[in-house]
């Protein structure tokens, strides 16, 4: 017997919108998994990551129930609301597999661009950074997947989306934004979700 696949949660990151995350999503869809690509705003910085990641509890909350098993994906700053949702309030204990894509968890000089709450997060050596960094054995307790370009240049220096714990593919894609339109991006993730 098959093992039912769990539904998948797609965060976008800085900019965007649930809408970036729909071609990974129907690709994924077409496959046989449930998806979803929740909106978290305002999304250009002006708020905490903290707060998007409640936005996020609260729509898994809201669209998958209160005990549902997921699996979720976080794109670029999407990887650090993700990520304190899972560490901070107590996600782990319905994602069975987190899949981070070119997340900046170790901060990106690209944010010292923007002086708003949320891209401050973003800096190098930021106190959120410190924080998320200080409690991540949490997710020894899930399967954890980075999947990183050493191109990117918006996350600067690239080798910041890498986590020293997680099972890790460097895919060499020449832009940041490719990677949630990549075929071999998505094959990865589809290995990795049926593990």
């Amino acid at each position: 017997m098959v093992a039912a696949k769990n539904p998948v949660v797609l965060v976008h990151g800085f900019k965007d919108s649930g809408k970036k995350m729909s071609p990974m999503a129907n690709w994924l869809h077409e496959r046989g998994w449930e998806t979803h690509t929740p909106t978290l705003t305002p999304s250009w910085g002006q708020v905490g990551i903290d707060i998007l990641a409640q936005q996020l509890a609260n729509y898994v909350d809201s669209t998958l129930g209160l005990d549902a098993k997921f699996d979720l994906i976080g794109f670029s700053m999407g990887g650090l609301a993700t990520r304190y949702y899972l560490q901070n309030l107590g996600g782990y204990r319905r994602v069975d597999r987190y899949i981070s894509i070119a997340a900046p968890h170790h901060g990106t000089a690209m944010a010292y661009l923007w002086p708003l709450a949320g891209a401050k997060q973003m800096r190098p050596g930021s106190g959120f950074l410190r924080d998320l960094d200080a409690n991540r054995e949490v997710l020894n307790q899930l399967k954890v997947t980075s999947i990183w370009t050493p191109l990117d240049l918006m996350i600067v220096p690239a080798t910041s989306s890498r986590l020293a714990f997680a099972r890790e593919y460097k895919i060499p894609l020449p832009a940041h934004p490719l990677m949630v339109y990549s075929e071999k991006v998505f094959h990865i993730i589809e290995q990795e979700l049926e593990k």
